[in-house]
């Protein structure tokens, strides 16, 4: 059976102290690419296989832009987003979704609350119900609905792995990583995911990162106009006060969290960072990617501090902060 990599090949990525005591230890494995994708820094097994989960999401909005699916701007970046559902994101996913010609009904996302805890007690107010296009990945699934359109794929199948839109995705992924997938898992939202590297992933992503919207090959001015949309933005792809918004917005990085403890994050100069949190616990990875960047110098520590103070990393006792989150890299 494909397998992670295991607890002995781990290496503490962050520490919770709660009034001085450390209370719990965060292990994992994290690969830091250069800009011109070499590496380096490792620490555990990046060579072993993670399922990448919404960090992928990136290859899959550029595989629908290579399919010749029309979108740009909000759509754009909501197309590679875990959105927080609120009315905002929800109007976006709604034009892409005119755009196909298509209603809610034909998303293939289950339905969920949003994340978003303000717009969930107003639609808790109003008797409303969970709602597809108020799922984290409704943006991704209208995207995959318009590609399908505009090239005349079946809609209602578009989340079976054989789908003409999934091969496709499939190919964008391995010729991105520089391998082939190694298994195919079905994620929350009902989508393919696909089993790869820590390192794969890093390639994959520092490939897309550091790609330019003027560039003489479609793949990549694809992909230089998917960052520059989502750092445009930022709200899109997360929501207010949210992790990978607060860092695009104060940083200028590229990032994009996954399920299980995966952050993906590319610095302005290029510099990439995957890593994976191996009790799949999220709640650090932000902090550890900013870390390791700033260890290897593409990221100042002052500004780093500074993104890191707005983050959710405080420990609570008694209604008062009493300890921390910390990176240990």
């Amino acid at each position: 059976m494909p397998q992670t990599f295991a607890v002995t090949q781990a290496v503490e990525l962050a520490v919770v102290e709660r009034s001085g005591f450390v209370e719990s230890r965060h292990a994992g494995s994290a690969i830091v690419l250069a800009p011109d994708g070499t590496v380096v820094r490792e620490l555990g097994e990046p060579g072993a296989l993670i399922l990448p989960r919404s960090s992928l999401k990136p290859l899959q909005a550029l595989a629908c832009l290579t399919a010749n699916a029309p979108l740009e701007g909000e759509q754009l970046a909501i197309s590679t987003a875990s959105h927080a559902g609120t009315d905002r994101h929800v109007a976006v996913v709604r034009d892409i979704l005119a755009t196909a010609g298509l209603g809610e009904e034909a998303l293939g996302c289950p339905a969920a609350w949003p994340f978003d805890q303000a717009t969930r007690d107003e639609m808790v107010r109003d008797h409303a119900e969970p709602a597809r296009i108020r799922m984290t990945c409704s943006g991704k699934h209208a995207a995959m609905l318009l590609t399908c359109v505009v090239n005349g794929w079946d809609t209602a199948t578009y989340l079976e792995t054989s789908h003409p839109l999934q091969a496709h995705i499939r190919d964008v992924v391995e010729r991105l990583s520089g391998e082939r997938a190694a298994a195919t898992a079905i994620d929350g939202c009902g989508a393919p995911v696909y089993a790869m590297t820590l390192a794969g992933l890093a390639r994959a992503v520092s490939r897309v990162g550091t790609s330019s919207a003027s560039s003489p090959f479609a793949l990549h001015r694809h992909a230089g106009s998917l960052v520059r949309a989502v750092r445009e933005h930022p709200w899109a792809i997360d929501g207010s006060g949210r992790a990978d918004t607060v860092v695009i917005e104060r940083l200028g990085v590229f990032a994009k969290f996954g399920a299980e403890g995966i952050m993906i994050m590319v610095a302005p100069d290029g510099t990439t960072v995957a890593l994976k949190i191996l009790d799949g616990s999220g709640r650090a990875a932000t902090a550890v990617a900013l870390r390791l960047l700033e260890n290897v110098g593409a990221l100042s520590s002052a500004e780093v501090a500074d993104a890191l103070a707005l983050l959710p990393l405080s420990v609570q006792g008694g209604g008062r902060d009493v300890g921390t989150i910390r990176p240990t890299v």
